[in-house]
Protein backbone atom coordinates (compact mmCIF):
# COMPACT_ATOMS: atom_id res chain seq x y z
CA UNK A 1 0.00 0.00 0.00
CA UNK A 2 1.94 3.28 -1.37
CA UNK A 3 1.31 6.24 1.06
CA UNK A 4 1.51 9.65 0.47
CA UNK A 5 0.75 12.80 2.34
CA UNK A 6 -0.79 16.32 2.21
CA UNK A 7 0.94 18.46 5.09
CA UNK A 8 4.38 17.87 6.22
CA UNK A 9 4.21 18.91 9.60
CA UNK A 10 5.14 17.46 13.20
CA UNK A 11 2.07 14.86 12.71
CA UNK A 12 2.78 13.86 8.58
CA UNK A 13 6.67 13.98 9.28
CA UNK A 14 6.35 11.23 12.41
CA UNK A 15 3.74 8.57 10.37
CA UNK A 16 5.71 8.89 7.07
CA UNK A 17 8.90 8.05 9.45
CA UNK A 18 6.93 5.67 11.07
CA UNK A 19 6.03 3.95 8.04
CA UNK A 20 8.66 4.50 6.14
CA UNK A 21 10.70 2.81 9.07
CA UNK A 22 8.56 -0.25 8.74
CA UNK A 23 9.27 -0.56 4.82
CA UNK A 24 5.59 0.99 4.07
CA UNK A 25 6.11 2.71 0.94
CA UNK A 26 5.64 6.11 1.33
CA UNK A 27 5.51 8.40 -2.06
CA UNK A 28 6.42 11.43 -0.25
CA UNK A 29 4.98 14.68 0.57
CA UNK A 30 2.87 17.59 -0.89
CA UNK A 31 2.71 21.07 1.46
CA UNK A 32 2.07 24.79 1.00
CA UNK A 33 5.68 25.57 2.18
CA UNK A 34 8.07 23.74 -0.37
CA UNK A 35 10.67 23.87 2.31
CA UNK A 36 8.35 21.73 4.63
CA UNK A 37 7.98 19.31 1.82
CA UNK A 38 11.60 18.95 0.95
CA UNK A 39 12.58 18.36 4.20
CA UNK A 40 10.15 15.85 5.24
CA UNK A 41 10.34 14.04 2.11
CA UNK A 42 14.81 14.26 3.01
CA UNK A 43 13.87 12.81 6.39
CA UNK A 44 11.35 9.99 4.82
CA UNK A 45 13.63 9.07 1.74
CA UNK A 46 10.71 9.99 -0.10
CA UNK A 47 9.97 12.66 -2.75
CA UNK A 48 8.53 16.41 -2.20
CA UNK A 49 5.85 17.33 -4.75
CA UNK A 50 5.28 20.75 -6.12
CA UNK A 51 1.66 19.20 -7.43
CA UNK A 52 -1.00 17.22 -5.00
CA UNK A 53 -2.40 15.84 -8.11
CA UNK A 54 0.84 13.99 -9.05
CA UNK A 55 0.86 12.87 -5.32
CA UNK A 56 -2.46 11.69 -5.70
CA UNK A 57 -1.78 9.50 -8.72
CA UNK A 58 0.89 7.61 -6.69
CA UNK A 59 -0.60 6.57 -3.93
CA UNK A 60 -3.56 4.23 -2.44
CA UNK A 61 -3.50 5.33 0.84
CA UNK A 62 -3.17 9.30 1.13
CA UNK A 63 -2.98 10.84 4.47
CA UNK A 64 -4.11 14.50 5.23
CA UNK A 65 -1.92 15.88 7.87
CA UNK A 66 -2.46 19.38 7.50
CA UNK A 67 -3.91 21.32 11.00
CA UNK A 68 -7.34 21.07 11.25
CA UNK A 69 -8.69 24.25 10.02
CA UNK A 70 -7.09 23.06 6.52
CA UNK A 71 -8.22 19.86 6.10
CA UNK A 72 -11.76 20.56 4.84
CA UNK A 73 -9.86 23.27 2.03
CA UNK A 74 -7.45 20.12 0.96
CA UNK A 75 -10.23 17.53 0.49
CA UNK A 76 -11.99 20.70 -1.75
CA UNK A 77 -8.60 20.36 -4.23
CA UNK A 78 -8.95 16.57 -4.11
CA UNK A 79 -12.27 15.65 -4.79
CA UNK A 80 -11.39 17.22 -7.97
CA UNK A 81 -8.53 14.33 -9.10
CA UNK A 82 -9.21 10.96 -10.09
CA UNK A 83 -9.83 9.31 -6.87
CA UNK A 84 -11.34 6.05 -7.95
CA UNK A 85 -10.61 2.88 -5.10
CA UNK A 86 -8.28 5.50 -3.07
CA UNK A 87 -8.41 5.87 1.10
CA UNK A 88 -8.37 9.26 1.67
CA UNK A 89 -7.86 9.83 5.26
CA UNK A 90 -7.13 12.48 7.60
CA UNK A 91 -5.49 12.52 11.37
CA UNK A 92 -7.62 14.86 13.07
CA UNK A 93 -8.97 14.22 16.60
CA UNK A 94 -11.57 16.44 16.51
CA UNK A 95 -12.82 16.23 13.24
CA UNK A 96 -14.47 13.06 12.39
CA UNK A 97 -14.18 11.55 8.55
CA UNK A 98 -17.89 13.06 7.09
CA UNK A 99 -16.05 16.57 6.64
CA UNK A 100 -14.80 14.94 2.96
CA UNK A 101 -18.53 15.69 1.75
CA UNK A 102 -19.11 14.25 -1.51
CA UNK A 103 -16.72 11.15 -1.36
CA UNK A 104 -18.63 8.34 -2.55
CA UNK A 105 -19.24 10.57 -5.70
CA UNK A 106 -15.45 10.13 -6.46
CA UNK A 107 -15.75 6.62 -5.50
CA UNK A 108 -13.20 6.85 -2.82
CA UNK A 109 -12.72 5.82 0.65
CA UNK A 110 -12.66 8.40 3.30
CA UNK A 111 -11.70 7.74 7.58
CA UNK A 112 -10.17 9.59 10.00
CA UNK A 113 -7.10 8.16 12.33
CA UNK A 114 -6.04 9.52 15.39
CA UNK A 115 -3.38 8.74 17.36
CA UNK A 116 -2.98 9.39 21.37
CA UNK A 117 0.23 10.62 21.95
CA UNK A 118 1.59 14.45 21.13
CA UNK A 119 4.15 15.33 17.98
CA UNK A 120 6.08 17.83 19.99
CA UNK A 121 8.97 17.33 17.57
CA UNK A 122 9.07 16.47 13.80
CA UNK A 123 12.20 14.62 13.93
CA UNK A 124 12.00 12.76 17.03
CA UNK A 125 8.08 12.15 17.45
CA UNK A 126 8.19 9.22 15.43
CA UNK A 127 10.16 6.89 17.76
CA UNK A 128 7.30 6.74 20.42
CA UNK A 129 4.45 5.94 17.32
CA UNK A 130 5.15 2.20 17.94
CA UNK A 131 3.89 2.91 21.23
CA UNK A 132 1.07 4.98 20.38
CA UNK A 133 -3.25 4.00 20.79
CA UNK A 134 -4.84 5.14 17.55
CA UNK A 135 -8.92 5.59 16.91
CA UNK A 136 -10.20 5.28 13.83
CA UNK A 137 -13.13 5.75 12.31
CA UNK A 138 -15.24 6.35 9.05
CA UNK A 139 -16.14 3.78 5.85
CA UNK A 140 -15.73 0.40 6.51
CA UNK A 141 -13.59 -0.52 4.05
CA UNK A 142 -11.07 2.69 4.76
CA UNK A 143 -11.50 1.39 8.56
CA UNK A 144 -10.72 -1.76 8.34
CA UNK A 145 -6.99 -1.36 5.72
CA UNK A 146 -5.88 1.56 7.60
CA UNK A 147 -6.73 -0.44 10.85
CA UNK A 148 -5.16 -3.23 9.37
CA UNK A 149 -1.69 -1.26 8.48
CA UNK A 150 -1.35 0.00 12.07
CA UNK A 151 -2.16 -3.62 14.03
CA UNK A 152 0.00 -4.92 11.46
CA UNK A 153 2.81 -2.38 13.05
CA UNK A 154 1.96 -3.93 16.89
CA UNK A 155 -0.65 -0.72 17.44
CA UNK A 156 -3.67 -1.23 19.01
CA UNK A 157 -6.51 0.89 16.92
CA UNK A 158 -9.39 1.12 18.29
CA UNK A 159 -12.71 2.38 16.21
CA UNK A 160 -15.20 4.95 17.88
CA UNK A 161 -18.08 6.73 16.29
CA UNK A 162 -17.63 10.19 14.11
CA UNK A 163 -20.80 11.24 16.58
CA UNK A 164 -17.33 10.87 19.34
CA UNK A 165 -15.04 13.01 17.91
CA UNK A 166 -15.59 16.42 19.63
CA UNK A 167 -15.94 13.91 23.61
CA UNK A 168 -13.07 11.87 22.44
CA UNK A 169 -10.84 14.93 21.79
CA UNK A 170 -12.04 16.83 24.42
CA UNK A 171 -10.82 14.20 26.73
CA UNK A 172 -7.62 13.73 25.02
CA UNK A 173 -6.84 17.86 25.33
CA UNK A 174 -7.81 17.35 29.27
CA UNK A 175 -5.49 14.29 29.60
CA UNK A 176 -2.71 16.43 27.76
CA UNK A 177 -3.03 19.83 27.32
CA UNK A 178 -4.56 20.62 30.33
CA UNK A 179 -2.55 18.63 32.62
CA UNK A 180 0.07 21.14 31.78
CA UNK A 181 -1.86 24.07 32.67
CA UNK A 182 -1.99 22.50 36.40
CA UNK A 183 1.30 21.64 36.64
CA UNK A 184 2.25 25.12 35.27
CA UNK A 185 0.42 26.77 38.22
CA UNK A 186 2.27 24.27 40.79
CA UNK A 187 5.42 25.49 39.55
CA UNK A 188 4.53 29.04 39.54
CA UNK A 189 3.50 28.53 43.31
CA UNK A 190 6.68 26.90 43.73
CA UNK A 191 8.80 29.71 42.38
CA UNK A 192 7.35 32.30 44.84
CA UNK A 193 8.37 30.00 47.68
CA UNK A 194 12.40 30.53 46.08
CA UNK A 195 12.45 27.50 44.32
CA UNK A 196 13.95 28.06 40.51
CA UNK A 197 11.52 26.82 37.87
CA UNK A 198 14.22 23.83 37.36
CA UNK A 199 14.22 23.13 41.04
CA UNK A 200 10.54 23.04 41.06
CA UNK A 201 10.36 20.20 38.25
CA UNK A 202 13.06 18.39 39.50
CA UNK A 203 11.42 18.34 43.31
CA UNK A 204 8.08 16.83 41.88
CA UNK A 205 9.13 14.33 39.45
CA UNK A 206 8.63 11.69 41.34
CA UNK A 207 5.18 13.38 42.76
CA UNK A 208 3.73 13.24 39.44
CA UNK A 209 4.97 10.41 38.02
CA UNK A 210 4.18 8.32 40.62
CA UNK A 211 0.49 9.46 40.97
CA UNK A 212 0.17 9.84 37.26
CA UNK A 213 1.36 5.46 37.49
CA UNK A 214 -1.06 4.86 40.53
CA UNK A 215 -3.90 6.47 38.21
CA UNK A 216 -2.74 4.04 35.49
CA UNK A 217 -2.66 1.52 37.09
CA UNK A 218 -4.99 1.66 40.07
CA UNK A 219 -7.65 4.07 38.73
CA UNK A 220 -8.22 7.30 40.16
CA UNK A 221 -10.46 6.41 42.53
CA UNK A 222 -8.09 4.13 44.84
CA UNK A 223 -5.18 6.70 43.61
CA UNK A 224 -6.51 9.58 45.65
CA UNK A 225 -4.72 10.84 48.58
CA UNK A 226 -4.11 14.20 49.79
CA UNK A 227 -6.27 16.79 52.13
CA UNK A 228 -9.69 16.27 50.39
CA UNK A 229 -9.39 12.74 50.22
CA UNK A 230 -8.80 12.92 54.11
CA UNK A 231 -11.40 15.35 54.71
CA UNK A 232 -8.94 17.83 56.24
CA UNK A 233 -11.18 20.87 55.96
CA UNK A 234 -8.70 23.23 57.73
CA UNK A 235 -5.75 22.78 55.39
CA UNK A 236 -8.14 23.32 52.43
CA UNK A 237 -8.80 26.43 53.85
CA UNK A 238 -5.21 27.42 54.36
CA UNK A 239 -4.52 26.46 50.40
CA UNK A 240 -7.34 28.62 49.35
CA UNK A 241 -6.76 31.75 52.21
CA UNK A 242 -2.85 31.94 49.85
CA UNK A 243 -3.91 31.99 46.40
CA UNK A 244 -5.22 34.33 44.19
CA UNK A 245 -8.67 34.71 42.82
CA UNK A 246 -7.94 32.89 39.71
CA UNK A 247 -5.79 29.90 40.99
CA UNK A 248 -8.84 29.69 43.86
CA UNK A 249 -11.23 29.37 41.01
CA UNK A 250 -8.67 26.60 39.61
CA UNK A 251 -8.68 24.65 42.61
CA UNK A 252 -12.19 24.94 43.76
CA UNK A 253 -13.35 23.10 40.24
CA UNK A 254 -10.67 20.33 40.56
CA UNK A 255 -11.51 20.28 44.43
CA UNK A 256 -14.92 19.95 43.74
CA UNK A 257 -14.53 16.66 41.28
CA UNK A 258 -11.40 15.24 43.47
CA UNK A 259 -14.24 15.52 46.61
CA UNK A 260 -16.81 13.55 43.94
CA UNK A 261 -13.71 10.73 43.69
CA UNK A 262 -13.10 10.95 47.09
CA UNK A 263 -17.18 9.97 48.26
CA UNK A 264 -16.09 6.92 45.55
CA UNK A 265 -13.42 5.78 47.82
CA UNK A 266 -14.27 6.69 50.99
CA UNK A 267 -18.73 6.17 51.17
CA UNK A 268 -18.82 6.29 54.85
CA UNK A 269 -17.32 9.75 55.31
CA UNK A 270 -19.35 12.77 55.28
CA UNK A 271 -17.74 15.67 52.92
CA UNK A 272 -19.96 17.95 53.06
CA UNK A 273 -18.39 20.57 55.35
CA UNK A 274 -15.55 20.46 52.72
CA UNK A 275 -18.44 20.81 49.57
CA UNK A 276 -19.50 23.72 51.48
CA UNK A 277 -16.25 25.38 52.03
CA UNK A 278 -15.45 24.62 48.19
CA UNK A 279 -18.86 26.37 47.25
CA UNK A 280 -18.41 29.47 49.74
CA UNK A 281 -14.05 30.09 48.22
CA UNK A 282 -16.74 30.08 44.81
CA UNK A 283 -19.47 32.46 45.92
CA UNK A 284 -16.91 34.56 47.57
CA UNK A 285 -14.84 35.12 43.93
CA UNK A 286 -17.99 35.79 42.10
Amino acid sequence: MITGFIGAGRAGCSIGKYLAEADIPVAGYYDLSKEAAHSAAAFTGSKPYDDPAALVAQCHLLFITTPDGLIRQAWETLRHYPLDGKIICHCSGAMPASVFSGIAQTNAYGCSLHPMLPFDNRFSSYQILERAFFTVEGDPYAVEAVSGLFTGLGNTVCQISGECKPKYHAAASILSNQVAAVLDTGYRLLEECGFSRQDARTATDMLIQQNVKNCIQKDCIQALTGPIERNDAKTVQKHLDCLDAEDQDMYRVLGAKLVKIAKKKNPGTDYSALQALLETAAQHNK
